[in-house]
């Protein structure tokens, strides 16, 4: 026996006892447990007799070639590394999409045992994601309308594990504010938001950011449609009109898919991925 068969059988023995010794206890994990005795397997019975994979070389045409059996094997060890790439990708988005759940309802429970929702939500109600943004939210809060054609006007301001007075400016602004314990970026802090209003029972909810690019004057002019029921969703557009210089990359990809969408929905849509947007 070669020594590189030797060095297989070595490694396929030790692994097989590992994969029983971690997983026999609370470590189990069906899957785990099955592939990777299964794979030790494999290996001690490839090195200990190589011509068990000769209907693997014969299949893949490789009978002729002087490796054939390697090759077979680096092919079929490759299609398992994609197979369980993918598995271990799938479960990680899980284990994430979980996580997400988690912190959000973490948040939502935090607010409702610091605040009677009901009677601090208003019929509309800007979101506000904010990851250190106290100087910003302190010139952008004192803009904020009281209402809008007679419909009273609220902000929650979603400190996203922010390490200056992002809070504390907030609440000094009578906002309500609900913090993250980590920051889990502006997507997140978002859906953090929508799940507090409607737990609340929220009507209209306005998304903006903090950084100063959308001005709280323009939000009566996006929430105008969903006052007068002609929209349930109104995307404010950084084309129409005036607009300081932006990057190229970024202006090639609001036409781009402005264009794919509006051809999806059969409606002109000229930036799909702008922030400032009330939705009901």
């Amino acid at each position: 026996m070669s020594n590189l068969r030797l060095l297989g059988l070595a490694f396929g023995i030790i692994g097989l006892i590992s994969t029983f010794l971690i997983y026999r206890g609370p470590k189990w994990n069906r899957f785990n447990f099955i592939f990777l005795s299964l794979f030790n397997l494999s290996l001690i019975v490839v090195t200990i007799n190589p011509d068990s994979i000769n209907f693997l070389r014969d299949l893949l045409a490789l009978q002729e070639h002087q490796r054939g059996r390697l090759l077979a094997l680096l092919i079929l060890s490759n299609i398992f590394l994609l197979f369980f790439s993918f598995y271990s990708r799938s479960r990680i988005e899980h284990l994430r999409l979980q996580f997400d759940k988690l912190i959000r309802r973490m948040g939502v429970v935090a607010i409702e045992e610091a605040v009677a929702l009901k009677d601090e939500i208003r019929p509309i109600m800007v979101v506000i994601p904010s990851l250190n943004e106290a100087d910003n939210l302190d010139h952008l809060l004192k803009l904020m309308p009281e209402d809008i054609e007679g419909v009273p006007v609220g902000a929650l301001v979603v400190d996203d594990g922010s390490e200056d007075r992002t809070k504390e400016v907030a609440a000094q602004h009578g906002c309500m504010v609900v913090s993250n314990p980590i920051n889990r970026g502006g997507g997140a802090a978002l859906r953090l938001g929508c799940d507090i209003l409607k737990s609340a029972g929220g009507d209209i909810c306005v998304t903006m950011n903090a950084d100063g690019q959308h001005q709280p004057a323009e939000i009566a002019t996006l929430v105008a449609p969903l006052l007068k029921s002609e929209a349930d969703f109104v995307i404010g557009s950084r084309v129409i009109g005036t607009r300081e210089k932006d990057s190229l990359f970024r202006l090639v990809g609001v036409y781009t898919f402005g264009g794919l969408i509006s051809l999806l929905l059969g409606q002109k849509i000229t930036d799909p991925s702008s922030g400032f947007r009330p939705l009901r």
